[in-house]
């Protein structure tokens, strides 16, 4: 089961390979055609995002998946 932890430290990894990129989460949205808001959600820990964004997601941020993941 996906704790409010692991959620936090899921949309935490995002948010700081994002960061890293330069990216708004507005452009992270637009590069992995998702909503601005679901990627705020899922910065914030209040979504778990399906494997396929997490994907994308990774792609779009030139990081591996296990990055975004580590924290975990």
């Amino acid at each position: 089961m996906v704790t409010q932890q692991d959620r936090r430290l899921l949309g935490g990894g995002i948010r700081k390979y994002r960061k890293l990129a330069g990216l708004t989460q507005e452009k992270l949205a637009e590069k992995v055609d998702l909503n601005p808001v679901y990627v705020g959600q899922i910065e914030r820990g209040y979504k778990v995002p399906s494997v396929d964004v997490l994907l994308r997601i990774a792609k779009a941020l030139k990081v591996h998946l296990r990055d975004l993941v580590a924290d975990l």
